[in-house]
């Protein structure tokens, strides 16, 4: 079956992914996890750091339900993505002087390739730049022709504003004309720009800033009377009557453009559009008074009416310059204790409608922890290291029953007189597979009472009994409860999440929610001293 999925199918779906991070309905949120992604191979993690931290060796995140609940048991913190934090974006194409630049057309195909880059759809086609200032054009004519099929090379930069299509100031006459779309925000910039993409604006149908809206009116054939900007010369022909300055109309299913043809000796050798009318889909041009030589001696020429998407250049600007691709922005800093400064984390995605703990209620706060924690007042005098595994004996009736066991996020002393540090873990079900092959491999002991190969996971209690790490013993202030706390009597320290009997849960259910995007990165480890800024680009 001869079938295809069409860029505008792309383009639309990137729209609506945006309308959902809109909508108050839904609750998106970028997060940070795995903190030992070295220690084995379950669930995709190397037994070797190096290998994982090499982009040629590490391995791919898979798309199943068994890796991406994995995944939820190493979350550690959320930052929830706004719509002020998502932008459309395009490939970047920087203005280059000397460079071939490619004009827009309508009709890029696998039998009408792009001249430059022998592209067959018109948006991996080089037909706009963006200048030193962040301001974006598309070019309308590039000085190609049937003779000149690849164009000129572009020689002056354009730096204008002005809402008509016009020829770059400069030295020389390159042959270029640009049609001025709209400049990067300020804050866009800060934010969303990046190597290889430019961030569109928000909202273009129904902005209110006054150069969008120029822009976008003055690109309304419906009002302007101005849809057509180019008529391209494919073939000259010859046997043509009449001269220069000839004004004939461009016929088609729209109504009013027409366009100034220059006949020199018998052949067509320019054209201008006088009127750009409006309603086009295609366009022909009515050369009938001066074609029938050309015509009986089988010599006509092919003039083309380049149709700009829907009513107008720059009326429509997603559909012109194909978004479909959406930025999303998150800053992870130093500003809450949920995200501790001494976290490592090997894995970025995006979630959508996680659930608060304990409820079925979606979770709307900014940002989540997806860690617990427990509230120390025995704890080693040397620091406790990110990864290391954690273990509980859980007791019923002063019989061990089983253990609990985690791995550690982040181990922070708050105070050492009084002593007071907070443990952040989470429970990583792979703890609980057979030990030696990673896996659900049978071995002695899943259902024994006490067996540290115990299938089951138990959480960690406030039940007086010590919590082991590696050789060394942690023990919970079980007489702890609260978000705050204030050992020394003069500085109240924020711990971001609610403790009661010296532990805290994450704030949301983590097998809660879909996750749409997932990234295996080498390992990263913060510090007080820096900021994460994570772009994320999804394609669609």
């Amino acid at each position: 079956m001869a079938a295809i999925v069409t860029d505008q199918f792309r383009i639309n779906n990137a729209s609506n992914f945006l309308g959902d991070i809109n909508d108050p309905s839904n609750s998106y949120y970028v997060f940070v996890g795995l903190s030992n992604p070295g220690i084995g191979n379950a669930y995709g993690r190397t037994a070797d750091p190096a290998t994982w931290n090499s982009d040629n060796s590490r391995p791919n995140p898979t798309d199943n339900f068994n890796y991406l609940n994995h995944t939820k048991d190493t979350m550690i913190f959320g930052k929830k993505v706004n719509i002020d934090n998502a932008r459309r974006v395009i490939r970047k194409e920087t203005w280059t002087k000397g460079t071939q630049y490619e004009m827009y057309r309508h009709d890029y195909s696998i039998d009408n390739q792009s001249p430059k880059t022998f592209s067959s759809r018109l948006y991996d086609a080089k037909y706009y730049v963006i200048n030193k200032d962040f301001s974006v054009y598309i070019c309308i004519d590039n000085g190609s022709s049937g003779i000149n099929t690849t164009g000129n090379l572009s020689q002056n930069e354009p730096l204008f504003t002005g809402l008509e299509p016009s020829a770059a100031s400069g030295d020389t006459d390159d042959g270029y004309v640009w049609k001025y779309l709209f400049t990067v925000a300020p804050s866009d910039i800060i934010k969303f720009d990046a190597t290889e993409y430019i961030p569109l604006p928000n909202n273009w149908s129904t902005s209110t800033d006054a150069q969008i809206q120029s822009v976008r009116d003055s690109g309304n054939a419906d009002i302007n009377n101005n849809q057509i900007k180019k008529v391209y010369i494919d073939t000259k022909g010859s046997s043509y009557s009449g001269g220069l300055g000839q004004e004939f109309n461009i016929v088609g299913d729209g109504e009013g453009a027409k366009v100034i043809v220059d006949v020199e000796g018998t052949q067509i050798t320019k054209t201008q559009v006088s009127v750009g009318g409006k309603g086009y889909t295609y366009g022909m041009v009515d050369l009938t008074n001066i074609s029938e030589s050309a015509i009986s001696s089988n010599t006509p020429a092919k003039l083309i009416p380049i149709i700009p998407p829907s009513k107008g250049h720059g009326y429509d600007l997603y559909k012109e310059l194909g978004t479909d691709r959406v930025l999303i922005y998150a800053r992870f800093d130093d500003s809450t204790k949920d995200f501790p400064l001494d976290a490592k984390f090997a894995q970025i995605g995006i979630v959508k409608n996680p659930t608060s703990i304990g409820s079925t209620a979606l979770f709307t706060q900014n940002q989540f922890s997806s860690v617990s924690s427990l509230y120390l007042s025995n704890y080693p005098t040397t620091s406790i290291e990110i990864g290391s595994e954690i273990t509980q004996e859980i007791q019923s009736g002063g019989v061990e029953i089983g253990k609990a066991k985690g791995y550690v996020v982040s181990f922070d002393i708050i105070s050492d007189s009084p002593k007071i540090a907070v443990l952040k873990y989470y429970q990583d079900r792979s703890l609980y597979f057979n030990q030696t092959t990673g896996d659900q491999t049978d071995t002695s002991g899943i259902s024994s009472l006490g067996s540290t190969s115990s299938g089951k996971i138990y959480q960690f209690q406030p039940n007086g009994l010590q919590v082991s790490v590696g050789s060394t013993t942690v023990t919970i202030n079980t007489n702890f409860s609260g978000i705050t706390t204030n050992p020394t009597g003069n500085k109240v320290i924020e711990l971001g999440t609610q403790f009661t009997d010296g532990i805290s849960s994450s704030e949301i259910n983590n097998q809660s929610g879909d996750i749409i995007y997932l990234d295996n990165r080498a390992l990263i480890t913060r510090d007080k001293r820096q900021k994460e800024d994570i772009k994320v680009i999804l394609e669609f």
